[in-house]
């Protein structure tokens, strides 16, 4: 959406960069693409199944750190996508705030979350 004075000179764009979005949603769908795969690979070469097979893939600092990149790629895109959908189809912008908002709040809370989960094992 652009600006515009009564003049209808720009006054400069405040809507996000679609490019930049559509660039980064690749990206990150990558790196969770990139991810699923090296859990798969990792899940069918658990030598004990249950809790212990868990830990023993999660305990690997370079799962446990590719396990933060991951999310952190799927907070984000889930992000750009859940503030594309309020900001197409929410019209109140008092709403769409606090949706987006509460969205923030939510995503963030769920990735240090997250962390934590991964930090104990």
């Amino acid at each position: 959406m652009i600006e515009k004075r009564e003049s209808g000179i720009s006054t400069g764009v405040v809507a996000h960069n679609g490019l930049t979005d559509w660039l980064l949603q690749r990206i990150t769908a990558s790196i969770l693409v990139l991810y699923t795969i090296v859990l798969v690979y990792e899940i069918f070469a658990m030598e004990t199944l249950g809790f212990e097979g868990w830990i023993g893939v999660f305990s690997q600092w370079w799962m446990k750190e590719l396990s933060i990149l991951a999310s952190f790629a799927l907070i984000y895109h889930a992000w750009v996508g859940i503030r594309e959908i309020w900001m197409d189809y929410v019209q109140p912008v008092k709403i769409r705030l606090s949706l987006q908002i509460f969205s923030i709040g939510w995503l963030v809370s769920c990735g240090v979350w997250m962390i934590f989960i991964l930090w104990k094992i």
